[in-house]
């Protein structure tokens, strides 16, 4: 009979795992993995670098960063943090480091670091960890026990921690069980568009820009979402399939549901320079009187890249006047295209090998002071398991390794 059965060798998981063991060392607690690998996302993250967590130290400010599931995790932060999770990895000699950006990595650059300390403390700890063994269901028992079903197995377990991140087998095993389930949608996605601006750019990028669009009220209201949400700032990216960068993975995050519900077929508008539209205009007239007799593609405005900024005026048809030959209605164009260049997204890409989603267990089901679930008695989860998604930098993580935190403290 297992004291604490964990289903999922994943971030969470094992993080759950190590602590309760911690916490409690006489407990019986082992891992059951579906795969022939364990810590797969740990392995990927950050290019192989593992994003632990993120430099973001007040938790109000924290919670900004997950466009589900905030209010419920500043209960969960207060109580464990990135500063504990910093902490955490220094007792077991990791040092995290902290990039420009805030997102923070191992010293040593490789995501076996993180990994390697999993394992390390699950075998010093004598936690059995089980690969290939995918659960095929579970019931709970009277006196609020649980027994798994495994192929060719069964176990018992006084405790049942779910932390099976995104899986559609695990949601409707749970659904079953009377757990309410928020249907999930793919979430921190690349838009796909073609357009002739943007056409054999890939690579470049732009340093401050704005991606926004606008849906009318009822599908705003249907989504809980407000109009200034979908109006996202940050470094954008050209790619080959269209744009990306932090601009728009946010905006793919906070707006995830309603892009689905439009079958990720939608237009949006880019600022390129970040800047208002009568600002640009007087801008462009400062440099028309200034440059008057250079040409236009020879004197791209602000910091853009030269090639965007030679592609723009090619558009426009103005690439071989000069700016003192330029109308005050080709400025005007200028400047709302710089401020306003409208795209049509014709679907979605995922973000490097990152496959975050929005949806899994209604956080109404959840009680966060202990990750139990509020239906089923001696039920716990983390992880993604959880209606709880971030924007990209490290958070993710973070959520998961508070959650089992929380769990670890609560579960005796």
């Amino acid at each position: 009979m297992l004291d604490v059965a964990i289903i999922g060798g994943g971030a969470a998981g094992f993080f759950a795992a190590i602590n309760i063991k911690y916490q409690h060392p006489n407990l019986k607690v082992a891992i059951f993995e579906k795969s022939k690998t364990v810590l797969g996302k740990v392995s990927i993250s950050g290019g192989g670098r593992c994003n632990v967590t993120h430099s973001c130290f007040d938790n109000s400010q924290l919670i900004s960063y997950y466009p589900r599931g905030n209010k419920e995790l500043l209960t969960v932060f207060n109580r464990f943090n990135p500063q504990n999770t910093i902490e955490w990895f220094k007792q077991r000699n990791i040092n995290l480091k902290t990039e420009s950006d805030g997102r923070m990595f191992p010293e040593s650059n490789q995501s076996e670091t993180i990994i390697n300390c999993f394992l390390s403390e699950c075998k010093q700890l004598h936690i059995p960890i089980y690969i290939q063994k995918p659960l095929l269901d579970f019931h709970s028992k009277e006196d609020m026990s649980f027994t798994l079903f495994f192929e060719n197995e069964t176990v018992n377990c006084h405790k049942l921690v779910f932390t099976s991140g995104s899986s559609e087998f695990m949601w409707n095993m749970l659904k079953k069980k009377g757990i309410p389930i928020i249907e999930p949608v793919p979430s921190l996605f690349t838009f796909n568009i073609k357009h002739p601006l943007i056409n054999g750019l890939q690579g470049l990028s732009v340093k401050h820009a704005t991606v926004s669009c606008t849906f009318d009220k009822d599908l705003l209201k249907k989504h809980q979402l407000k109009k200034d949400q979908l109006s996202q700032s940050g470094p954008l990216l050209i790619t080959h399939w269209g744009l990306s960068g932090p601009a728009v993975l946010k905006l793919s995050s906070i707006g995830a549901r309603i892009f689905n519900d439009q079958s990720y077929q939608f237009s949006i508008q880019v600022n390129w320079i970040n800047d208002s539209l009568d600002n640009t205009i007087l801008q462009l007239k400062k440099l028309k009187e200034s440059n008057s007799k250079k040409k236009t593609t020879n004197t791209p405005f602000t910091n853009l890249p030269s090639r965007l900024w030679e592609s723009m005026c090619a558009l426009l048809k103005i690439e071989t006047k000069n700016w003192g030959d330029l109308s005050q209605n080709e400025i005007n164009k200028l400047a709302i295209f710089l401020t306003e260049s409208p795209f049509d997204v014709n679907g979605k890409s995922t973000f490097k090998e990152e496959f975050v989603t929005a949806g899994g267990i209604d956080l109404k089901a959840v009680d966060f002071k202990s990750m139990q679930s509020k239906q089923i008695k001696n039920l716990f989860f983390a992880g993604e398991v959880l209606n709880i998604d971030a924007l990209t930098g490290g958070f993710n993580f973070q959520a998961a390794w508070s959650e089992a935190w929380i769990i670890s403290q609560n579960i005796a």
